[in-house]
């Protein structure tokens, strides 16, 4: 096989330096004939890619368009499966790599185009899963949720913790992004979250009355279609990668706390699309941002139970105590991420407040309310104590000379 740095050194030999085939042979060591044959080419040599030998799966291409014509998503599994009852005998392989080849025929190609974002035009929100569950106390560790928003002008980031996905839960988390970035877009961006898009491509009733207090626009995308958010997406990879990857959170408290020092971190750097600090960036884009609301909407979880016989309340697989003298009234109770509170809807009294625990399976019991109904057993069985009067030594002391 004669190279073309051969065919050209071989013409070089004989059109300038006027050599002989003979001794263009005994310096080059290549064959006579291919000699002749190279100097009466006035083209470099081609060799093409040999001939491929027949295939096992020659007999059954125009059945595999055929099943790819009627459903173009159709796996290599089912159509080995298909192919197979017609008598292909062939490896996976052959028939993998045909479709590499001939799936895109059948299939609409998606195109893209370079986004450019306006400032103070969108807020781009979704959910994004730690890879490993939070610790939550007493020797638990819980599933949560972090709900991320990105400013795709200036990439600033925010995060918030939270460990269900009621639309309570992540407004709350909305909230917390929108008071780390310090203003208002002009409109939201969510998929199609089950809290945010009621079908359809409507938002729910709590999410459209959540932007309305706050005169915000909404975008809900379209389904599989995360590219449309896809700065926001590109910070989930970073986030899973360099965020998480070599800690350990001690607890909840703890992994915002990590979460909120890591953003402050990455939004003091230089962005690679954009070529500017993020946190310069964004002061420029607050100036034409609306500025926040002195109150924020409330998303507090609210509903209104009767306090039981046996007065404790469930809330998110806890029972939290409630005050006994209560029994049979109605109290409103009100869920936060801090805290859990009940009022007595008749008098307003206080029923409860607890301290929020994530973790599962616990009971608390206030201790004014184990005395509260100790008391009333005590006097529904006559077997209350009496109460004797506990006087200071001192008095003693005063009454007996020393």
């Amino acid at each position: 096989m004669l190279s073309v740095e051969q065919w050209a050194e071989i013409r070089r030999m004989a059109n300038v330096e006027g050599l002989s085939g003979r001794e263009i042979r005994r310096r080059t060591g290549v064959h006579r004939d291919t000699i002749r044959r190279a100097l009466a080419s006035p083209e470099p040599p081609t060799y093409g890619p040999r001939l491929k030998r027949p295939s096992k799966l020659d007999p059954f291409r125009i059945d595999v368009e055929e099943l790819l014509d009627d459903d173009e998503t159709l796996s290599g599994v089912r159509i080995r499966e298909e192919i197979e009852k017609l008598g292909y005998e062939g490896s996976k392989t052959i028939l993998d790599d045909y479709l590499r080849e001939v799936r895109p025929r059948f299939v609409t190609p998606r195109t893209y185009q370079r986004t450019r974002y306006r400032p103070a035009e969108l807020c781009q929100f979704d959910l994004c899963e730690p890879r490993k569950e939070i610790p939550v106390g007493w020797g638990q560790t819980r599933r949560g949720w972090m709900v991320t928003a990105e400013l795709p002008y200036s990439r600033a980031f925010a995060g918030a913790l939270i460990f269900s996905k009621e639309f309570c839960d992540i407004a709350w988390g909305m909230n917390r992004c929108l008071a780390r970035l310090g203003a208002l877009p002009k409109k939201l961006v969510w998929d199609r979250e089950g809290a945010i898009h009621a079908g359809g491509g409507r938002p729910t009733e709590a999410f459209a009355a959540y932007c309305g207090q706050l005169s915000l626009g909404w975008i809900i995308l379209k389904p599989r279609d995360a590219e449309a958010k896809g700065a926001l997406e590109r910070s989930h990879r970073f986030l899973h990668g360099n965020f998480e990857a070599g800690r350990r959170f001690a607890n909840s408290l703890d992994f915002q706390a990590q979460l909120d020092g890591w953003c402050d971190r990455v939004n003091d750097r230089v962005h690679r699309t954009t070529k500017a600090v993020i946190s310069e960036r964004l002061a420029e884009e607050r100036k034409l941002m609306r500025s926040l609301p002195e109150r924020m909407p409330d998303v507090e979880r609210r509903f209104v139970t009767r306090v039981p016989p046996q007065p404790y309340l469930r809330v998110d697989r806890n029972d939290y105590s409630l005050d006994p003298r209560l029994v049979g009234r109605r109290v409103e109770v009100r869920v936060t991420q801090a805290e859990v509170t009940a009022i007595a809807l008749d008098s307003g009294e206080l029923a409860a407040r607890h301290s929020r625990t994530f973790a599962g399976g616990l009971t608390f019991t206030d201790p004014a309310h184990q005395r509260a109904l100790e008391e009333l057993r005590g006097e529904r069985t006559g077997t209350r104590q009496p109460e004797v009067e506990i006087r200071s030594l001192d008095r003693y002391d005063a009454l007996i000379p020393a």
